[in-house]
């Protein structure tokens, strides 16, 4: 019986009989550098296409912005949105199979995803690029058959995805179990501070605005509630589709290699069918965001994480319209200013706040708001009622000052560098993000240039501007887990504690009294220009055949490595710089690593006054401690790189370790490691991870216990000696010169005046090595009192990652189960919300892991990923040569990808060389050696390594276990055995779902079942004879029937499993395993040598 489908049909064919796109623009403002050719086009049914021919693209993409999101929800179902939002996805009448989108996607090297707004929901996707063949003009294309079209995978895709907006099913089979994800994802972000935060924001705003309501979700609002009062929610949501998905309410951009003839004749033909209702735009300017009831009110919120912030919000001018000015840059650069005579320096100063923030919030079309963020530290907070008067008198000074046209064209002028040398992003980024833009009234020949340039000074609209920041037009907000502690409320969805009240009289006078700014404070002023601004942005550009893979060595000596590419790529006045300082006493012990981190921080804090301006000029740096010692990075124009350098030297070699300073510093830290163990479980896990796997790992609590005794004297005299002797490794890529790169090494190396390291003292990277058949699990209940989720990381370790054939091996496997996996343990079998598989490396390890958080017990988790695990053998099995080579190609396509910009490119081959093994061919090699690969390769390589009884598998599993436990998700019961119908050697039913009994069990499936099932056996003799009457029945027919064995994991199926070990001693678990081999460099330095005209090495560095 065929599925009912929503009543939003389609328009009938003769309404369009030959539909075609009216042009609206081709000319579309863009970087220099942009080689894309672009197209606006509207649809008859008035849906709006960006369409982008890239011909060197490697990825395709689509992204549809639709303009209903969470505003729209019915008053008594919040949510509704979202849960369309999941729905969508679930099968279309032309392609019903629920994950047959995904699995087509997974296919061809591709992805999706989406989210709901306030006011939009956004699709997107993306694809393997078409095959690199000249693409066919329009009329070509309509000669083109089908299989010439479906070369390209954007095609196949883009046909799938239009569906979704023509004819979803709303598959009363997906119903509940979507419903379902959109509740554990809601329970997912319940501990999220900045959801927390927000709701309760929006809770107490204007309930006549739609931003007060509560947007994700639960089964609650739209299963529980709504069935309780007799409504079918499936209807519903289709109603709800048909109500608000309009043709004329969505924006598509669709990039592929494709001509941009093809592209639009493709967009015509699977689009045009999408139903127009000439829906209105929907705007909220005429509803307050604040009435007089919640204005000059504040509102003392407990966060989970221990951190204090104050926040003020004014209600604001919406610049929906104001895209040539933007009025809000001029207030939110002047009063989120970090450099001298600022707010945030004149706190800092004070030991009274971390950070600031200050800008425009849009909440929606027609309604903003202007919010200014201080990180607080402890003094801060007890005197938070001065600082939000220091705020106020800040900006009576900014509006004392009529607007500067100086300051406007200095943030023009940045802004057109920026734009001008702006580099390409990831595909579905870019679609994603214009599609949302093409929402907004900007001209569609800016729709790239408008959210950077700023077009005119208007000093009206500034003036307009500055009247909202008024001591009338306010809210305060302030979190933290100390103050007041008399919270006497809880919000209704988060449970956060809270406690409301207007702000007190004698407070607001304070404040209003400031705001006008009688008494001005000294040590506030307006910034001064800007000296960082780059002057010299060319490009020394060569001619080359083609890219070089690898930098080229040009100093190698006891003091330095150094490693330098000249950009030849992206021709961008551009660099990116990445310095190692390796000394073995940075990390030799906590207390070394603790003092390591406060001393980079500490540098990071002194400078930050110093070098904003270079910030707000594209140049950007950081200071952080590693395991070998600590990293310097600088990244942006290059023009000025040189003098930011030589600023970080110096500060790094002077560093004055002011008390004051070092306080706020520590207890910053001290909330960070402290705050650890509240994050989310699937980050702990990580940790948790490197704790067990490599031979030395500091954890959280060890820092904690060590940063607790230290004092500023400690870093004073512990810096010098870290500097005292030191070997650097330097990376430079970008639009630098050889001889500049050495000037710069010569900097280095007179600044800090470092003694060389000794062979010995150089640290050699090794991990641990799981034995085999090891079946090790490691429980550890979470900190988090509040926290639903539990987490179970099961690795299984494989061997050297410097092994090419088990490395390629792990990656195809990784691509072949990443859909799989989710499809199976997060779609159908709903174990949690966060759910993914892939390969997990350490410094010379490579393993497969699967990673589940949700409200199932851990052990449960761990018996359907063994269960998955077990069945993926024959569905890897029964795998056509057909398929598996498509594997192989989609994991081809993904390891050709090319960088989009010099920063991806500067990450990988710095990743090379950080990691020492200096594989620059990787790609290359890793390529070749998946074509090699072989259906049975993988086999062999599946029943060895991966297999829950494989003979040679080394498993360490993690368990995070939530103190709360959860109240509505329990563990189905074990599956009930029934005799089985086949032979062992038949292949046994798909196992889709942990409750349904499975009719047809291989020897494997069986024995696991058994296993299960014997634990569950009562205590009492008699029950216990019945269970095992129904278990030897169970056994006969096969003890009759077994044919020999022949297959390799049946063979092993044979054999017990290793009984699982419980690590109860972290370190004796450790020093029970063996070493690996430490890291050995794929190819010798000598052969990256720069060669000097005469044949001599250049890198003799003396």
């Amino acid at each position: 019986m065929a599925l009912p489908t929503p009543r939003a049909a389609a328009p009938p064919v003769d309404q369009y009989s030959k539909p075609r796109a009216k042009l609206l623009t081709s000319e579309i403002e863009k970087p220099s550098l942009d080689d894309r050719a672009y197209r606006v086009i509207q649809l008859p049914n008035k849906l709006e296409a960006l369409l982008v021919h890239d011909a060197e693209t490697d990825k395709a993409s689509a992204a549809m912005d639709v303009y209903t999101g969470s505003y729209s929800d019915r008053d008594d179902m919040l949510g509704m949105a979202h849960a369309v939002e999941h729905l969508l996805l679930m099968g279309t009448k032309k392609y019903p199979k629920e994950n047959d989108y995904m699995q087509y996607l997974n296919a061809n090297s591709g992805w999706a995803n989406a989210y709901t707004a306030s006011t939009s929901t956004n699709f997107y996707f993306e694809v393997a690029a078409a095959p690199d063949i000249k693409s066919p003009t329009l009329e070509d294309s309509d000669n083109s058959t089908p299989d010439q079209l479906e070369q390209s995978p954007l095609y196949g895709s883009l046909d799938r995805f239009a569906q979704f907006f023509i004819a979803p099913l709303f598959d009363p089979s997906t119903l509940d179990r979507e419903l379902r994800a959109v509740d554990s994802e809601n329970k997912n972000n319940l501990q999220s501070d900045s959801r927390r935060l927000l709701q309760v924001g929006k809770s107490l705003s204007n309930p006549d605005h739609h931003y007060c309501r509560f947007s994700t979700g639960n089964l609650e609002t739209l299963r529980d509630n709504p069935k309780e009062r007799g409504i079918d929610v499936r209807e519903e949501f289709m109603k709800f589709h048909e109500r608000e998905y309009s043709a004329n309410r969505m924006k598509l951009v669709v990039l592929g290699r494709e001509s941009l003839d093809v592209l639009e004749s493709w967009v015509v033909d699977m689009f045009w069918a999408v139903p127009n209702k000439d829906l209105p735009p929907t705007k909220w300017d005429h509803v307050p965001l604040l009435t007089e009831k919640e204005l000059l009110t504040q509102v003392f919120m407990k966060p989970v994480m221990d951190n204090h912030n104050l926040d003020i919000s004014f209600p604001f001018l919406a610049e929906d319209e104001l895209y040539e000015s933007h009025p809000s840059t001029y207030l939110s650069h002047l009063i989120g200013h970090e450099g001298p005579g600022s707010v945030l320096a004149f706190l800092k100063d004070k030991g009274w706040a971390d950070n600031l923030f200050a800008g425009a919030c849009p909440v929606c079309p027609g309604s903003a708001f202007f919010t200014i963020n201080v990180g607080l530290t402890e003094d801060g907070l007890e005197h938070y009622k001065e600082v939000v008067k220091i705020i106020f008198q800040y900006i009576a000074l900014v509006k004392e000052t009529p607007p500067q046209e100086w300051i406007v064209d200095e943030l023009k002028s940045m802004a057109e560098v920026f734009f001008r040398f702006s580099e390409k992003t990831g595909a579905s980024d870019f679609t994603s993000g214009i599609s949302a833009t093409m929402q907004t009234p900007v001209p569609r020949e800016w729709l790239l240039s408008g959210s950077y340039l700023i077009r005119k000074f208007d000093p009206e609209q500034i003036l307009r501007a500055m009247g909202y920041l008024r001591p009338d037009n306010f809210r305060i907000s302030i979190s933290s887990q100390k103050f007041p502690g008399d919270w006497d409320q809880k919000e209704k969805w988060y449970g956060t504690e809270y406690k409301y009240e207007k702000v007190p009289q004698e407070f607001l006078a304070e404040i209003k009294h400031a705001a006008e700014n009688k008494e001005s404070l000294e040590g506030l002023y307006l910034p001064c220009e800007n000296e960082f601004i780059p002057t010299d942005l060319g490009v020394t550009k060569a001619t080359v055949d083609k890219p070089a893979k690898a930098p080229k060595l040009i100093r190698n000596d006891d003091l330095a490595r150094v490693w330098w590419k000249k950009d030849d790529t992206f021709w961008v006045p551009k660099a990116n710089v990445y310095i190692t300082l390796r000394n073995p006493l940075a990390h030799s012990t906590p207390s070394n690593a603790v003092k390591t981190v406060l001393y980079c921080s500490l540098v990071n804090d002194l400078l930050a006054l110093s070098t904003y301006d270079a910030t707000l000029a594209g140049l950007s740096y950081n200071l952080y401690s590693n395991t070998v010692g600590m990293t310097l990075s600088l990244s942006g124009f290059n023009d000025k790189m040189p003098v930011l350098l030589e600023k970080l030297l110096v500060a790094m070699r002077d560093l004055d370790v002011k008390s004051s300073r070092f306080k706020v510093v520590k207890d910053q830290l001290l909330k960070g490691y402290q705050n650890w163990e509240l994050l989310e479980p699937y980050y702990q896990v990580k940790e948790v991870m490197r704790l067990l796997t490599r031979e030395r790992h500091w954890t959280a609590n060890d820092c904690l216990v060590e940063l607790r005794s230290l004092e500023a004297e400690d870093v004073k005299t512990f810096f010098p000696e870290l500097l005292r002797q030191m070997h650097f490794e330097l990376f430079v890529h970008g639009n630098i010169s050889k001889a500049d790169v050495l000037k710069m090494t010569s900097l280095l190396i007179s600044t800090t005046d470092p003694r060389p390291l000794r062979p010995g003292q150089f640290e050699y990277r090794r991990g641990l090595v799981l034995p085999e058949n090891a079946n090790f699990v490691y429980p550890q209940t979470l900190v988090d009192p509040q926290n639903l989720n539990n987490c179970t990381a099961y690795f299984v370790h494989v061997g050297d990652s410097s092994d090419r054939m088990l490395w390629t091996q792990t990656l195809l496997l990784q691509q072949m189960t990443d859909e799989a996996v989710f499809s199976q343990l997060r779609t159908k079998e709903q174990l949690g919300y966060t759910v993914f598989s892939g390969t997990q490396t350490s410094p010379t390890r490579v393993g497969y892991r699967i990673l589940v958080q949700g409200e199932r017990s851990t052990e449960f988790m761990e018996s359907r990923i063994e269960e998955f695990l077990r069945g993926f053998n024959d569905v890897l099995k029964a795998m056509s040569e057909e398929e598996f080579e498509g594997h192989k190609r989609s994991l081809v396509n993904k390891q050709l990808e090319k960088h989009k910009n010099l920063g991806e490119e500067s990450q990988w081959l710095w990743g090379q060389i950080d990691s020492e093994y200096y594989d620059f061919d990787q790609v290359e090699l890793d390529v070749a050696q998946v074509k090699l690969l072989t259906k049975s390769n993988l086999l062999d390589f599946y029943s060895r390594y991966i297999f829950p009884s494989a003979p040679l598998r080394s498993k360490l599993s993690v368990h995070l276990l939530a103190k709360k436990k959860s109240t509505t998700t329990p563990d189905p019961p074990p599956d009930p055995p029934e005799p089985p119908t086949t032979t062992v050697a038949e292949t046994p039913a798909s196992l889709t779902s942990p409750n349904s009994t499975t009719k047809k069990l291989s020897r494997t499936s069986f024995i696991s079942l058994f296993q299960r099932y014997t634990k569950t056996l009562p205590s009492t003799l008699l029950a216990f004879s019945r269970h095992l009457l129904v278990v030897l029945r169970i056994i006969k027919p096969h003890v009759a029937k077994a044919a020999p064995v022949t297959e390799a994991v049946n063979e092993e199926d044979r054999k017990v499993v290793k009984e699982v070990e419980v690590i109860k001693d972290v370190q004796r678990f450790k020093a029970g395993l063996p070493i690996s081999l430490g890291i050995t460099p794929v190819m010798e330095l000598e052969e990256f040598l720069d060669v000097g005209e005469q044949g001599e090495v250049e890198a003799s560095g003396s």
